[in-house]
């Protein structure tokens, strides 16, 4: 009889482009989605938590560059239907407006806050699942649905701690642009694929400059590495359009809209879409939304192909130090904008909708970067044990302090080596640990050590300073929780 052969151990990894989060990291989104549903709740918004699995058929092709709906995500096939989990929460949400559209308000305002996949090469920083925060209303055609956005997304990242300054919301309207495509002859269904050239150039010039991006207007661009990008074929009078467009900018919001409703000529398209910008500008200005958070700016495209009408991007404008130590703008942790078309592959008819989408995972990033956010955990009160046979009582002090607010555990493991125990507080981050054996039990106390200061101590003072601050307490049995206060108190 052959002998079997014995099977491989898997390998302790995660999937490529995927990873695992710990503690600290988790408390960190955790409180950052709470911080951002906050500010979503305020505004009238509600919250909407849909499947994480979709149909491909609802998902659609309205999938960044891709021709074929099932490119780019995770897909499978059950009972002749293709599944996938969702690539982003604003495909389910046209799926849910369009099954219960007959119960839902209009407009309906919903938030969603979950983890998309996309899959797509993964790379440093970028993983294939990740943390979106998304906020719609569907049902309203008023641009003042499109200011209310882009004025609650500058609230949003003042709350999770990105002051006035550090941030940029950028706005601008496809139908501008589309108006720019008209006055350049780039209209009309044979001129589809030349249309999405110009835009995915545009969308990437602050990658590739002027140069880079008048290369991909014309016949294409050669890279560093040698490959080549095809053109949009563009003339030089064309060119000479598109790219008066991405130039359009100017120190005001008003001399950019002049300089806009230039460019678009007699295009009624373009024309209406300045309109709008005009209106959007105002709206905000009257509720103290000023050009130094919310800009009007040609240069934002976007680059999902189901936006109508206005778009906006939130950047980031401080500076962090790349792999390499050179100094680098952050760059965009939000983006959105008007796709008054998705509902409608649904229905059949037109549904106005606006919304946003925040990167929690980029957003954590930058703070980090910062330094405004602590990356560490504070661990649990550790009650050690001293005698396995007081494991009632020490039960019971346990649940007294988390009865007080105080997160307590007791010392589960081995308790044989006490060394071992503090060196378990110590990797769990414990601000201090409770230490009680008979002696302690006959006399009515505990002993109280705060690890945090006991560190500092050691790290820092001398030897007259460790003996003038003493790091563990001898206190009475019912001042423990007060004792405790104390010391956590001052850690914080």
């Amino acid at each position: 009889m052959a002998k079997q052969k014995k099977q491989p151990r898997p390998k302790a990894l995660p999937p490529k482009g995927f990873r695992d989060y710990f503690g600290a990291e988790v408390e960190d989104r955790t409180a950052m989605l709470r911080k951002i549903a906050e500010v979503y709740h305020r505004y009238g918004f509600d919250a909407l938590e849909t499947s994480a699995v979709e149909t491909v058929e609802a998902l659609g092709k309205f999938l960044p560059d891709v021709d074929r709906p099932n490119e780019g995500v995770f897909a499978w096939e059950e009972d002749k239907d293709w599944l996938a989990l969702r690539y982003d929460l604003t495909a389910p949400l046209a799926r849910v407006y369009a099954q219960y559209r007959n119960d839902l308000p209009t407009p309906y305002r919903r938030y969603a806050m979950g983890p998309v996949w996309r899959n797509e090469k993964p790379g440093p920083g970028r993983f294939r699942q990740f943390y979106q925060c998304d906020a719609d209303t569907v049902g309203s055609g008023s641009v003042a649905a499109d200011a209310e956005i882009c004025a609650m997304l500058a609230d949003t990242l003042e709350a999770v701690g990105i002051p006035r300054g550090d941030y940029v919301i950028r706005v601008n309207n496809r139908k501008v642009l589309n108006g720019v495509m008209e006055v350049a002859g780039l209209s009309g269904d044979d001129k589809e694929a030349e249309r999405g050239i110009v835009l995915r150039a545009i969308d990437k010039l602050d990658r590739l400059g002027t140069d880079g991006v008048r290369a991909l207007l014309g016949d294409g661009r050669k890279d560093d590495s040698g490959d080549f990008t095809k053109g949009a074929g563009l003339n030089d009078e064309q060119a000479e359009v598109v790219m008066g467009f991405m130039d359009a900018k100017r120190d005001t919001g008003v001399a950019t809209v002049a300089r806009l409703r230039e460019l678009v000529g007699g295009s009624t398209i373009g024309a209406d879409g300045v309109a709008e910008l005009e209106m959007i500008a105002g709206l905000l200005d009257a509720q103290g939304y000023t050009s130094d958070r919310i800009e009007i700016d040609p240069s934002v495209v976007r680059g999902l192909g189901y936006y109508t009408g206005p778009v906006y991007e939130a950047e980031l404008t401080f500076e962090i130090e790349d792999e390499k130590g050179r100094p680098q703008r952050f760059g965009s942790v939000a983006g959105g904008g008007r796709y008054d078309d998705l509902v409608k592959r649904f229905t059949g008819q037109q549904v106005p909708a606006t919304g946003v989408s925040i990167g929690v995972d980029r957003l954590l990033a930058a703070l980090r970067a910062k330094g405004r956010i602590k990356s560490t955990e504070v661990g649990p009160v550790v009650v050690t044990v001293m005698d396995r046979d007081r494991m009632a009582d020490y039960q019971a002090m346990v649940a007294e302090l988390r009865n007080a607010g105080i997160r307590a555990e007791v010392y589960l493991g081995n308790p044989k080596s006490f060394g071992n125990q503090l060196k378990y507080a110590d990797k769990r981050n414990s601000p201090a640990a409770v230490i009680v054996g008979s002696d302690e039990m006959e006399k009515g106390v505990v002993q109280i050590k705060d690890l945090i200061l006991g560190a500092e101590i050691a790290k820092n003072a001398t030897l007259e300073e460790w003996k003038d601050r003493p790091s563990q307490y001898e206190v009475p049995r019912d001042q423990m929780v007060a004792k405790l206060r104390e010391i956590l108190n001052g850690q914080g």
